[in-house]
This record gives structure tokens, C-alpha cells and sequence, in this order.
């Protein structure tokens, strides 16, 4: 299986130029293998001007923010609220004080997961119920697990259809008036799948309940709209935007985020403290106790910047041409299921499958021997592999630096694998 990037339509006009924005991509590992990195769903790899615009903060503008009154002070607190900016244009939000920095989506997740459980306007208790959906990460079940079993309130999700899409045929009856929240994935981190948020989000929102979107995944490869996307709260990470570990975003609508009490006390939360009792800071300092990420959000905002320069649109168009061969070569290989929609149209870039008679773990470990890195295991998606009847699956994403020649070395890795094993056909 060979092939060029010019006769893949679809894909970045400027590919080349675009991966050499990433050093890592230049590496060879054992044997002088070039790396073929296929684990961009996991973590995405990091453009230099992110990791220049993060050491020079901390070479030149190192200090805590929103506390010193100096020069070092004032740059580093400068540098960070304007990464606030940069993340609230990324994803369109109405006011830049409707994002929270948290350490990453499931911290984002876990503050609201939280928060409905404390005494509230917008509390969860007996009687009411929590909807998500089998295809979520553990990070978007265990947060409404841990709610529900402290509030006495009921837990309900969606199922999943065979072709991997989330069963809608029983919305009416799993959002209903005793539904508080909604919370469900953008774009599945194992199916691939692009859920249809916005008409979900109509229907909670018609019985009175709010809705939080997971969207890990759809922000690295889709244009995101908060106000489109019918989402009272949307929590991505990071580190799969090009951006730094450690450094995660909640966005809520100020409505809801003024209505939820304050996640964790300490310094910067506050607005005035006293023995007897403490009162607390606007949105979104509300929500931010301690000393924060702060290299970490300058690093975010370098990563969305970046990524607007690229532009969301390309980086969807391009994502979905890399996948669609994927999915072609895939389809090329005897023995291989693709778990998930089988139309890139419909998907993100994370494509899980299985390889008839060969362990995940080996099949990874066998690439990995060719410098192919990809994903083996249950991707923190336990519920929906069970679903489809397996334990694992081995899981290749690609992102905007993933070439068509990648791709054929994964599959010519693929099929390197059936015969180390001596698979059939």
C-alpha cells in the first residue's frame, strides 16, 4: 500500500511545513525506525512555538499571578488572563469569565459533578435523574456514579446502536421532567463517533435540565461553538489541543456557573475571609483556589492560537480525508473489525479494531517494534467495549500532522503482525 499526500483530497495544503512545526515528529527510535505516532486521541504532540512560548515565560516572566504587586507580577498575570482570552475566542464563549482553568477535563467534569451534590439552586437529590451514555470515558461516568450515589438521585444513559451511534429511540423516555443533567461525549474516544449535541441538548433543556458536554475530542479537530453546540457546560483538556499537560478548561454559561457553589476553598477564591465565615470572588476566580497552571494556560493559549492559524475547518477537513484512508486500509486487511460508524463523515480520528486471533497488547507491541505507537487496552472506555463484546481493542488516531505514508506503515504493520502470529487469511 503506497501513496502521496496529493492524491489523498482533503488533506493540508502545507503538511510538510506543519510537521516540521513539531520536533518530536523527527525522532527515530530502536533499530532507526522513523516514529509513526498514532496516539493523538491519548495526547496530541506539541509545535515549538508552544514549547519556546512556555520556556520564556518561565525564563523571563516567572511569578505567581494576581498576588505580587511587581513588574514580574503584573507580566505573569498578563500572560495568563490573556490566555483566558485566547481559550474563551477558541470556543466562542459569550464572556471571557465564563472560563475556568482546571487541571484537565476531568477535573472540569468532577467541579460540576461535585458542586450539584452541595446544597444549591441547582442541586441533585432523590428522585431526580442524571442521563450519559454508554460511549463515554470513564471520566464523564464516574464523577455522575459518585453524584448519584451521594444524593440518592438516579442514574440513566443512552445505549449504543451496533454501528457504534448512540440509540436515540428511547430519548423521550430517558429525558424527562425528573432529569437535572444531561452530560455526554462530543466525539467518542473509542467509536470516533460525532453525537448530534445540539438537538440532545434541545431536548434537556425543553424539560428543565442542563447539559455538559465532554469535548476532549472535539476540540482538537472541529470547530468549537459553545452557544451553537446547545451546552450549558463544556470541559475539554490540553494536552490533546497541541497544548501542555496539567491544564484543563470548564466553560459554563454564567447563569449556571453563578448558581454552583465553589469547588475548592483557598487563596484567590476568596473575596474576603474572616474566622467566622469567608465570601467569594466573581466567576471566574470563583472556581480557580490556589496558585494555577500558569505556564501551563500561557501554553494553552500559544496551542489554541496555533491551531486558529492552522484553522479548524482545515484541521476537520483534514482529519476526516486521513481517517477515510484509514478506514480504506483497514478494510484492506483480512481480519481487522473496525469498531465504530464505518463513514469518516460521521467520526472523529480515533479508530478502534480488532485483529482475529491477535491480543491487543501484542498487536501494539509488535508495531511499536516498527516505530508505529498506537493505543491498546480499554482507552477508559470500559462500558461501551463491553458493548460490543470484547476486553480491548488496539486504537490508531490520527491528527493534523498524520501523513498518508503513516498510514501505510501501519498497515503494512498490520499485516507484518498476522504473520509474525501466522494468522490466516
Amino acid at each position: 500500500m503506497t501513496t502521496t499526500a496529493a492524491s489523498v483530497p482533503g488533506l493540508l495544503d502545507d503538511l510538510e511545513l506543519i510537521r516540521q512545526d513539531f520536533p518530536i515528529l523527527a525522532r527515530t527510535l530502536a533499530d532507526d525506525a522513523p516514529l509513526v505516532y498514532l496516539d493523538s486521541a491519548n495526547t496530541s504532540q506539541k509545535p515549538q512555538v508552544v514549547i519556546d512560548t512556555m520556556v520564556d515565560h518561565l525564563e523571563r516572566h516567572n511569578a505567581n499571578v494576581a498576588r505580587a504587586v511587581h513588574q514580574l507580577g503584573a507580566e505573569s498575570t498578563e500572560a495568563f488572563e490573556a490566555a483566558r482570552d485566547k481559550v474563551a475566542r477558541f470556543v466562542n464563549a459569550p464572556s471571557r469569565d465564563e472560563i475556568i482553568f482546571t487541571k484537565n477535563a476531568s477535573e472540569a467534569i468532577n467541579l460540576v459533578a461535585n458542586t450539584l451534590a452541595w446544597k444549591g439552586e441547582l442541586q441533585v437529590g432523590v428522585g431526580d435523574e442524571v442521563v450519559i451514555t454508554e460511549m463515554e470515558h470513564h471520566s464523564n461516568i464516574v464523577p455522575w456514579q459518585l453524584l448519584t450515589e451521594r444524593t440518592g438521585a438516579s442514574l440513566r444513559w443512552f445505549g449504543l446502536t451496533d454501528d457504534g451511534r448512540l440509540d436515540l429511540s428511547r430519548i423521550d423516555e430517558l429525558i424527562n421532567e425528573r432529569t437535572k443533567v444531561v452530560a455526554l461525549t462530543w466525539v467518542s474516544n473509542m467509536l470516533g463517533t460525532i453525537n448530534p449535541v445540539a438537538e440532545i441538548a434541545a431536548k434537556a433543556h425543553a424539560v428543565g435540565a442542563i447539559v455538559l458536554l465532554d469535548a476532549s475530542q472535539a476540540a482538537p479537530q472541529m470547530p468549537v461553538d459553545v452557544v451553537a453546540s446547545g451546552a450549558d457546560l463544556l470541559a475539554f483538556t490540553g494536552h490533546k489541543v497541541v497544548g501542555p499537560t496539567g491544564i484543563g478548561v470548564l466553560w459554563g454559561r454564567r447563569d449556571v456557573l453563578a448558581k454552583l457553589p465553589p469547588f475548592l476553598g483557598g487563596g484567590e477564591m476568596i473575596r474576603t475571609v474572616a474566622m467566622e465565615r469567608s465570601t467569594y470572588a466573581d466567576i471566574p476566580h470563583k472556581f480557580e483556589a490556589g496558585t494555577p497552571p500558569i505556564v501551563e494556560a500561557v501554553g494553552l493559549g500559544a496551542a489554541v492560537d496555533y491551531l486558529g492559524h492552522v484553522g479548524l475547518d482545515n484541521i476537520r477537513a483534514h482529519e476526516e480525508a486521513i481517517t477515510g484512508y484509514l478506514l480504506d486500509g483497514l478494510a484492506s486487511v483480512s481480519g481487522v473489525t473496525v469498531l465504530g460508524p464505518q463513514d469518516a463523515g460521521d467520526r472523529g480520528g480515533a479508530v478502534s479494531f480488532e485483529v482475529d486471533q491477535v491480543h491487543p497488547h501484542d498487536v501494539s507491541q509488535l508495531l511499536d517494534s516498527r516505530g508505529i505507537a498506537v493505543r491498546a487496552g480499554h482507552h477508559c472506555a470500559k462500558p461501551a467495549h463491553a458493548r460490543f463484546g470484547v476486553q480491548a481493542s488496539v486504537r490508531a488516531s490520527s491528527y493534523l500532522y498524520t501523513t498518508p505514508e503513516e498510514i501505510d506503515a501501519l498497515i503494512d504493520g498490520l499485516e507484518y503482525t498476522k504473520k509474525y502470529f501466522r494468522v490466516d487469511g
